[in-house]
């Protein structure tokens, strides 16, 4: 099953004019409510660039993941900016140096936030296509005349100064970190042959995916871990090809658990596999995640900046990690071990990704953001996971968040692309990402 993909062009065009209303006090200069023009900046420019990813070409799950990081840096740098008592992540990020300070106006919450989203969301965003770009510009321009009616006009541009100068400096550092530039979608030019029969080879005859996805990309500058290598693991089981060997029992647990998928297993490996533009991607499905419960708490501005920022610092963490590790081990993929050992007319339902198998990277990204939300919310928040109902997929029901990633962690499984070990050890590195993630301060 391929899930019906949404037109560009009506859901991009719905989410720049799907603006929250905003109470304003006519005359006096002041907003009745401050941070509901805060919040309608960060959920209408998220929304935005939730639809961007899915209709960026180049936004693989790990671009995705930076994008997302370095957003939430950005929205968490703005409201610090219009609420001194908070702690900014300079000094606590790598490389991160200090922000500009203000021009001498206290900045307005909604304002600066809008300028520095407006100015960052298009350098991150610069490869989108037209429908995109119009979108951006007109949401740019909407939330402005939004957030700054009824504001003195000094207020007014001291925030925008501040929200661009804020966006400026997170900007020229995301350009140092390794992954500013993808070329030729992320695939290389060239890949060496394998060495050793347990070597990734490509599982698609699609041309460019004859070598893999960014395979650099785990030698990026993380944001908050120190290094790509910071949670490390162990190796997978030996490869082998002995039917008695502890590989070809993990081979043969794929086997079998493709060949016999209940209805439910079917749905739950439908229901993870985020396939770059026909979803947000993985790491787009957290952060979706993490609005649907920021909206039940019905949690003020600051609360959001602060989820968004910790969520995004560790999927872009967690895509390090993991990328780092899969091409540390360089491992081949199920079916190309099972056609070989096992089966040779084995065919998943889910298309394998063109990149080694371990660990896997839905466990990592999974484990890293379940750990920074149950930090957030709790080890119990329950919780209804609605990603995909535009594209006909059933909401499905959690009753944590560390539920939620163990089922995403188990659809790739279900999905016929990843062994067992690459998926229980991909979640154990992303509860290592989030211990780094989550020892960060932002409150004084």
């Amino acid at each position: 099953m391929r899930v019906t993909r949404r037109s560009a062009a009506t859901l991009i065009g719905a989410s720049v004019f799907a603006l929250p209303a905003v109470a304003q006090m006519s005359g006096t200069g002041a907003s009745v409510d401050t941070d509901a023009r805060a919040r309608a900046a960060i959920d209408s420019w998220y929304r935005l660039v939730l639809e961007l990813v899915r209709h960026t070409p180049t936004y693989s799950p790990p671009v995705a993941s930076r994008a997302f990081g370095y957003l939430g840096v950005t929205v968490w740098e703005a409201t610090v900016a219009a609420h001194p008592g908070l702690r900014t992540l300079a000094g606590q990020l790598n490389d991160l140096a200090p922000l500009p300070g203000t021009a001498g106006t206290p900045p307005d919450h909604g304002v600066i936030l809008n300028a520095a989203l407006a100015t960052a969301v298009p350098v991150l965003f610069a490869n989108t296509g037209p429908t995109g770009q119009r979108a951006m510009a007109a949401m740019a321009d909407r939330l402005d005349a939004r957030a700054t009616e009824g504001l003195d006009a000094e207020i007014v541009a001291a925030s925008r100064w501040q929200g661009q100068a804020i966006a400026n400096h997170i900007l020229a550092w995301t350009a140092t970190d390794g992954g500013a530039e993808v070329t030729n979608m992320g695939f290389p030019a060239s890949w060496p042959a394998p060495d050793a029969p347990s070597d990734w080879v490509p599982t698609s005859l699609v041309r460019q995916q004859q070598t893999p996805l960014l395979p650099n990309w785990g030698k990026n500058r993380p944001l908050a871990m120190p290094a790509g290598d910071a949670c490390p693991l162990p190796p997978p089981p030996a490869y082998a090809t002995e039917p008695h060997s502890a590989f070809y029992a993990e081979a043969m647990t794929v086997h079998t658990a493709t060949a016999n998928l209940t209805p439910d297993q079917l749905a739950i490996a439908r229901f993870w596999s985020d396939d770059p533009m026909l979803s947000p991607t993985p790491p787009g499905h957290w952060i979706t995640i993490a609005r649907i419960v920021l909206d039940v708490e019905d949690a003020d501005a600051i609360r959001r900046a602060d989820t968004l920022a910790r969520v995004g610092i560790g999927l872009a963490d967690a895509l390090i990690a993991c990328w780092q590790a899969k091409f540390a081990f360089d491992l081949l993929r199920p079916i190309t071990y099972i056609r070989a050992q096992i089966d040779p007319a084995f065919t998943p339902i889910l298309i394998t990704p063109p990149f080694p198998e371990y660990p896997s990277g839905h466990s990592t990204l999974s484990g890293a953001s379940a750990e920074v939300l149950t930090a957030l919310f709790g080890p119990d928040q329950a919780f209804v996971d609605t990603t995909h109902e535009d594209d006909g997929l059933p909401a499905r029901s959690f009753a944590s968040f560390r539920e939620a990633a163990a089922e995403a962690g188990i659809s790739r499984l279900y999905g016929g692309i990843h062994f067992p070990a690459a998926i229980d050890r991909g979640l154990d590195q992303g509860r290592c990402v989030a211990n780094w993630t989550n020892a960060l301060v932002t409150r004084s």
